[in-house]
């Protein structure tokens, strides 16, 4: 195991799945198509805790879809799962996505969640994460140190998020006329996708562009650990409510503060 890895999973208590994490360790000997295998997600970025579910990615030689299978069916014998969520095939064009549940009812939450979120997928000729946007990932299984520690390629991390200003920009006076209109009819259910849509999101993809560039297309997702202190809330203070005119133009008005600045 490299020692950065080590050191980045000092700070997450994954005790409750030591015996997720010495299956997944020794996977490899019997699933010998497996060359790079590592946790990734809350338990090395940040926000890592009782309800969060552990995240495993994996790269293989050959089909993916094979050798996800006999990953797959080596869970379901070694541990006590009581179901299994597979997305569609085509989810990943070079591999297959489960959610595995080691216990019933995953939204109780009066006790820790045990859920592995697993990917398996062709390893590609040259295999790379940006630790910007995925942090330092616990390196479970790459004898051959295949896995290379490295920024995504700036100029198109670049293009993006000019592009996404410059749309935000354009679409403003619609997306503001989309939502008023829907609120002036009574349509609650379309106001408020599209108060979501035009408005919320938008927003939160200016914050990131401004605060966190390197995750800028990280969605809703970690707002307390990617945005300054307290901006977290002052989004969520935004989300649909019974005011939710007055909350769509405080959200637009936001918008064009953060435009003006990333203008």
């Amino acid at each position: 195991m490299h020692s950065s890895s080590i050191l980045a999973s000092m700070a997450a208590d994954l005790s409750r799945y030591d015996d997720v994490l010495d299956l997944l360790t020794a996977l490899p000997r019997r699933v010998p198509e497996l060359r790079v295998v590592v946790v990734n997600g809350s338990a090395v970025t940040g926000g890592w805790d009782d309800h969060s579910d552990l995240d495993v990615e994996a790269w293989c030689d050959g089909d993916a879809a094979t050798t996800y299978a006999a990953v797959l069916a080596l869970l379901r014998s070694e541990l006590e799962v009581d179901h299994v969520w597979e997305l569609p095939e085509a989810t990943w064009p070079t591999g297959r996505q489960c959610f595995v549940h080691l216990q019933p009812d995953a939204a109780d939450l009066s006790r820790p969640t045990r859920l592995i979120d697993v990917v398996v997928q062709t390893l590609p000729q040259r295999l790379t994460m940006d630790t910007r946007r995925h942090g330092v990932p616990l390196v479970l299984h790459d004898p051959d140190g295949l896995l290379l520690l490295e920024d995504d390629d700036e100029a198109g991390l670049s293009a993006q998020r000019a592009q996404a200003v410059a749309q935000t920009a354009a679409r403003r006076q619609t997306g503001a006329w989309l939502v008023e209109r829907a609120i002036a009819r009574g349509d609650l259910a379309a106001a408020t996708t599209l108060h979501l849509r035009f408005a919320v999101e938008p927003l939160v993809r200016l914050l990131r562009i401004e605060h966190c560039p390197a995750r800028h297309d990280f969605g809703l997702r970690y707002l307390r650990t990617d945005l300054p202190a307290g901006m977290a809330e002052q989004v969520e203070a935004l989300l649909p409510g019974p005011d939710l005119a007055v909350r769509t133009r405080a959200a637009f008005a936001w918008q064009d503060e953060v435009l003006r600045r990333l203008s």
